[in-house]
């Protein structure tokens, strides 16, 4: 059992009186991130220096308590959801860019660097940060490490794996390791592209060198509305099929436009069925013939009508009103559940489909806004959980849904993560065999199993106590949820 109220003087001692947390109000607040479980944590802590989070790995390890590295808490899945006695090490203090190198097109910036200021930081010098999540204005550079985020415009250059050259993390022990290097490859093996994604159950990133872009000569950003989804989505495939990877295709539904639309004010069509967000850029020549080639397919494919932003300041609207989606859906109702499943992008159609299929007939109001360039669904389930039975009929449709997505060739997590909503689902892609190499990376990283407990991978995942993914309902799967947390 671990001693709590001497792991808080030790704490205290290290960091300050006014940076260890330990009254109700503070704990349930850091009890979960932005998911519906919430959990449960002993102490929060708020470092401002590596040598800040040393002591608190040291203090942890004295006195047995897991560790979880918290951000801005943003998270879709769980993944800073504290269970049990846990020590919740918030890095949101550790805000500083470093250094910034445009001539060697990089910077180095602590965890709590939130994704938007580093953007904004770099603009002046003609370059951006491009992974650019929806909570990009409060999203943190350390969780989007740790989750491997995305955003609308990782498809044409990357998630977050291909803008992190080096990671500075403070492993279990108290040790302090750079994996990768500021050198475009780094000898040996890429334990870096292992700690990227690995959703703090290795060690708690303290420093990241990430990659700057150049910002493109010209930007064409482009709105088209659509009578029918199905026409929607099969614009997508037909635009990258036809040669043209634009730097974003993002699509939204007639739920999730009336709602954005409602919040933003960008002038977004309320009786359109669907509509997509696309934007090229390049050359000035190439964004010309890449917008024609836009257009075509979209005309191919029944488009209402096509809008084009005149200048950065309409840019930014339409942009707005995609980045607002998810605040604008409390608009529906109060509360909303969504998985960030990818699917081949030939699936859309069917997909989708499905996902409102399934949604009828539980009963519950689905939008969908997502990164359609690269299959990536975000389906939000709307509800009021203080409904009796609206919470069970809202997991179940959700499982029902990431089955669909797997069953047609696609994956967990785009860019969210596994935390602990999707953990069970792990064995829907993964064998016994690769549940067990993945938990021995893990353990040799963490023998003692402290670093962000119960996430990632299944219990019994050495075992294969798979008891979710092979076909038992939802009111089975919910007993599996650790001790101490709740939906």
């Amino acid at each position: 059992m671990a001693d709590v109220d001497a792991a808080r003087r030790e704490l205290e001692e290290a960091l300050g009186t006014t940076e260890v947390l330990s009254d109700p109000l503070a704990l349930t607040l850091y009890a979960r991130d932005a998911a519906m479980v919430e959990g449960g944590c002993a102490l929060v802590a708020f470092p401002h220096t590596v040598e800040d989070v040393f002591a608190c790995m040291q203090v942890a390890a004295r006195h047995a308590l897991p560790v979880v590295p918290r951000g801005s808490g943003t998270g879709l899945a769980g993944g800073a959801t504290p269970i049990g006695d846990a020590l919740v090490v918030v890095t949101s203090k550790m805000d500083r860019i470093l250094e910034v190198r445009p001539e060697d097109r990089l910077a180095w910036v602590e965890p709590g660097v939130l994704n938007l200021d580093l953007a904004n930081a770099v603009a002046p010098l003609g370059f951006t940060y491009a992974p650019d999540p929806s909570s990009q204005q409060t999203c943190s550079i350390g969780g989007n490490v740790n989750t491997n985020a995305g955003g609308p415009h990782c498809l044409a250059y990357g998630v977050t794996s291909s803008h992190v050259l080096a990671v500075d993390v403070v492993l279990p022990d108290g040790t302090v390791e750079r994996f990768g290097s500021e050198a475009p490859e780094a000898p040996g093996y890429d334990l870096r592209g292992i700690l990227i994604g690995s959703e703090g159950t290795l060690g708690i990133v303290v420093g990241a060198c990430v990659r700057l872009t150049p910002e493109p000569p010209a930007v064409r950003t482009m709105l088209l509305d659509f009578s029918a989804v199905k026409d929607c989505a099969a614009t997508v495939s037909s635009i990258i099929a036809g040669g043209v990877v634009p730097a974003a295709v993002e699509m939204m539904d007639h739920g999730i436009i009336v709602a954005a639309e409602s919040f933003a004010h960008a002038g977004y069509p309320t009786d359109a069925a669907a509509v997509l967000l696309v934007e090229v850029d390049g050359l000035p020549e190439a964004v010309e013939a890449q917008s024609r080639a836009v257009e075509n397919a979209a005309r191919d494919h029944g488009v209402r009508t096509i809008r084009v932003a005149a200048d950065d300041a309409e840019r930014a609207l339409l942009w707005k009103g995609r980045k607002s989606a998810f605040g604008a859906v409390a608009q529906i109702a109060p509360h909303y559940h969504l998985h960030d499943c990818v699917v081949p992008r030939s699936k859309l159609v069917d997909v989708l489909a499905g996902v409102y299929e399934i949604a009828g007939r539980h009963d519950i109001i689905v939008t969908n806004v997502f990164h359609a360039g690269d299959g990536n669904l975000h389906p939000l389930l709307s509800f009021d959980r203080r409904i009796p039975g609206t919470l069970e009929r809202v997991l179940s449709a959700s499982e029902q849904i990431v089955r669909l997505c797997v069953n047609n060739g696609g994956s967990l997590s785009g860019e969210h993560g596994i935390g602990l909503e999707k953990r069970d689902f792990m064995p829907l892609m993964f064998s016994e065999v690769d549940l067990g190499a993945q938990a021995c990376v893990r353990a040799a990283f963490d023998p003692e199993g402290r670093m962000n407990p119960h996430k990632v991978l299944p219990a019994g995942a050495r075992c294969g106590d798979f008891a979710m993914a092979r076909g038992t309902d939802a009111a089975q799967a919910a007993q599996s949820i650790p001790e101490g947390s709740w939906i």
